[in-house]
């Protein structure tokens, strides 16, 4: 199930090769863009089947509605920009357009986070997850490394319902081989522990095994559970278990710590088995322009300030 190698593979690509492979399979499959198709990688789409994508411009809301229409008539639409873009700039259309009457339409934003680099604050969405986890009727899938995208995609075109997947601008190391299976109901187990969990997803996945590394010299058995599907929470059972075994959670997101995977792992813990809990992320604050690495490492999501984090936070 897990990858053996090394290597460093675009999860954005893994996304338009996914749709070139679907559309030969599904007619009624539809790509919408916001004139940002080389940087969502939807332009693998439109070289194949140009009289199936539709490059709505810069004009967002417009793109969510025009989806909207094509749904109503059988279309299976995939609607990408940036997610600060996708989110923000949509809420109007996605909740009373998308939802509301439960459109069988995939939102697909890539460049979430601050790991947008020197775009900077006005493109770095902190907040899409929160947003999206309010809206009634929508699943919210973060997906780790390429792989995971690649089937992530396919099950969506397969589910019927609105989606929101949040797919990383930066290319990363392989966590799954071709052998793993994608699974909304439960979390994937990466190491086991029993000192502390760590709950986490998307680029923070790779973080939190190169921490784990560090706080196992340490004598620090952490659990890592990666959990791609934030709402609906059905992974609940396997976090649930997982902090009463060890007493001790921490959670890890390239997100504010307001309103994502850490807000929603405390409202499950809160409710279930009140655990002393360490939310990661960024804090109440916007991004800012900076190279990728110098971006992850200010914000404490880089694995040595995760692992100097958990460290104190054992003590």
């Amino acid at each position: 199930m897990f990858s053996k190698t090394q290597e460093v593979k675009s999860p954005r690509t893994a996304y338009g090769k996914a749709l070139v492979e679907l559309g030969k399979k599904d007619e009624n499959i539809v790509v919408l863009d916001a004139d940002l198709s080389c940087s969502t990688q939807t332009c693998l789409f439109a070289k194949e089947f140009p009289e199936r994508f539709f490059n709505i411009g810069i004009a967002e809301q417009d793109m969510m509605t025009t989806a909207a229409g094509l749904a109503t008539v059988g279309k299976t639409p995939f609607v990408s920009t940036f997610a600060m873009f996708a989110t923000a700039r949509c809420l109007d259309q996605i909740r009373n357009s998308i939802c509301y009457p439960k459109l069988n339409i995939k939102i697909v934003a890539t460049h979430g986070g601050i790991t947008v680099g020197e775009d900077g604050a006005s493109h770095q969405a902190l907040e899409d997850i929160a947003f999206m986890r309010a809206i009634p009727d929508i699943m919210v899938i973060v997906p780790a490394d390429y792989e995971e995208v690649t089937q992530v995609i396919k099950y969506a075109a397969a589910y019927k319902g609105p989606m929101y997947i949040r797919v990383s601008r930066t290319n990363l190391q392989s966590v799954f081989s071709d052998k793993y299976e994608f699974s909304p109901h439960k979390a994937v187990k990466i190491t086991h522990g029993d000192d502390v969990t760590i709950v986490t997803n998307g680029e923070t996945l790779i973080e939190a095994i190169k921490a784990e590394e560090i706080l196992r010299t340490k004598g620090i058995g952490a659990e890592i559970l990666h959990v791609p599907v934030i709402k609906p929470f059905l992974a609940k059972d396997d976090v649930i278990q997982s902090a009463i075994k060890t007493g001790r959670v921490v959670t890890i997101e390239n997100h504010s710590i307001i309103g994502g995977l850490g807000s929603a792992v405390c409202e499950i813990l809160s409710e279930n088995a009140p655990t002393k809990t360490l939310r990661i992320g960024t804090l109440d604050t916007f991004g800012q322009s900076g190279e990728q690495r110098a971006l992850v490492k200010h914000y404490g999501l880089d694995y040595e300030s995760i692992a100097r984090k958990i460290t104190e936070f054992l003590k």
